[in-house]
């Protein structure tokens, strides 16, 4: 007759089977969470871009070289976006025009245009009903007499 050791100790390699069956799920769910989430890649066509790199680097030169400041604020009670612009000499920048796009880092959505208007020279505001608080990139674009100066600041709004 078996005795109640050994009855027990026969469940043993079960238990060891088991738990990399846990194991494996729980990774093949992750990993499922993974792929189908945030893709990794921020610029539509990365490919594209590694391409011309150098192309880029120049533009970021040409751009450093301007010496072009921005301020940005998030007025979270107005849900207003306000942008300082201000030139070499930290004088508010005449004549700009500034665009801005909202992009969600996390999240698989297109671009949140925000409308922004001149409020005094050098200063823009525009308003936007966000659909969800928390991480978001501004890519913020300066154009004067043919110049074009590029920002991304990330920024918690809410």
């Amino acid at each position: 007759m078996p005795t109640a050791l050994a009855s027990r100790s026969r469940y043993i390699p079960w238990l060891f089977v088991a738990g990399f069956a846990i194991v494996i799920v729980v990774n093949a769910t992750m990993i499922w969470f993974a792929v189908d989430s945030f893709s990794g890649l921020y610029t539509p066509k990365p490919r594209d871009r590694g391409l011309h790199y150098d192309e880029v680097v120049a533009e970021q030169k040409a751009r450093d070289a301007l010496g072009w400041r921005i301020e940005a604020q998030w007025r979270a009670e107005e849900r207003r976006l306000a942008i300082a612009v201000f030139d070499a000499a930290s004088q508010p920048l005449a004549g700009a025009r500034v665009f801005v796009e909202l992009v969600r880092p996390v999240e698989k959505r297109p671009p949140l245009a925000v409308a922004m208007e001149a409020a005094d020279i050098g200063r823009f505001a525009g308003r936007i009903e966000l659909p969800e608080r928390g991480n978001w990139d501004l890519d913020i674009v300066v154009e004067r007499g043919g110049e074009r100066y590029a920002l991304t600041r990330r920024m918690f709004l809410k």
